[in-house]
């Protein structure tokens, strides 16, 4: 089921979104999604009777975390080797606030304090429950679902800070979207970006170096997660620099695409 937040002028709603996905990662042209009462999150799903012709609504970013955004760094060892790091011993955790997070179809904005933004497409857990300590074998059951994530990267302000927070925290640093996908098994899904149509990362969750179960059960040792919270799983090899004017499209089989253009923040 894919669970989307929309608005149609007014007030931002929950839906339920209709119809099939193509090989890029688009829905047909007659996808509709139906409103649902209230954050399924919260309340469970409950439709109305409301309805919308897809191509009539934006979307919006598909949650809104009310805690935090965990990033996973280097679980991809092709990616660790080309940011000629060594392989984590432990997942790598690092935070991006959630006023980092943006929609589908929303800009990227590029800091006057960087001269180096890189794209990093990523697979998203949304936490649907609040939990700690999770065992792997429970994870199945906080999980609400997945979504399409750009842990955008300011790399030269990474390296020069050494630690994260300013190269990965700006405004709009968290792209997240079109949707979540409630039913899926993210064993092996297929990642891919695009930058201005050109193909620039194509990997696979199969080569996560820890797993999405190790993840959350990980994470959760450390810190209590929230409904709503959100778990960047890592991206794989082929990040690069994106400039002011290009057109990012990150896709992920049994999801969708999610696509941002970069603006200057001036």
């Amino acid at each position: 089921m894919r669970i989307a937040r929309f608005t149609t002028g007014e007030d931002p709603q929950f839906g339920v979104v209709t119809g099939d996905l193509d090989e890029h990662g688009e829905l047909d042209p007659d996808a509709s999604i139906v409103a649902l009462a209230g954050d399924p999150l919260y309340v469970g799903m409950k439709p109305t009777d409301q309805s919308f012709r897809l191509a009539d609504v934006r979307l919006l970013a598909p949650v809104l975390p009310r805690s935090k955004v965990v990033g996973i760094g280097r679980n991809y060892a092709a990616h660790a080797a080309e940011m000629g790091s060594d392989l984590p011993e432990e997942p790598l955790m690092f935070l991006k606030p959630n006023t980092s997070v943006v929609g589908p179809g929303d800009p990227v904005f590029y800091p006057r304090q960087s001269r180096n933004v890189h794209f990093e497409g990523e697979l998203a857990v949304v936490v649907g429950r609040i939990c700690r300590d999770v065992p792997v074998e429970k994870v199945a059951d906080v999980v609400f679902g997945y979504t399409v994530g750009n842990d955008v990267t300011a790399r030269d302000l990474q390296r020069s800070d050494v630690q994260f927070t300013r190269a990965k925290g700006f405004d709009s640093f968290c792209p997240l979207g079109p949707w979540v996908e409630t039913d899926l098994d993210a064993s092996d899904l297929r990642v891919r970006t695009f930058l201005n149509g050109d193909l620039k990362q194509d990997g696979t969750t199969k080569d996560l170096i820890f797993d999405v179960p190790t993840l959350v059960s990980y994470v959760s040792s450390v810190m209590t997660l929230l409904p709503g919270d959100v778990i960047l799983t890592g991206t794989p090899e082929g990040v690069g620099p994106m400039e002011v004017g290009d057109e990012v499209d990150v896709v992920i089989d049994g999801i969708g695409t999610l696509n941002n253009k970069v603006v200057s923040r001036d």
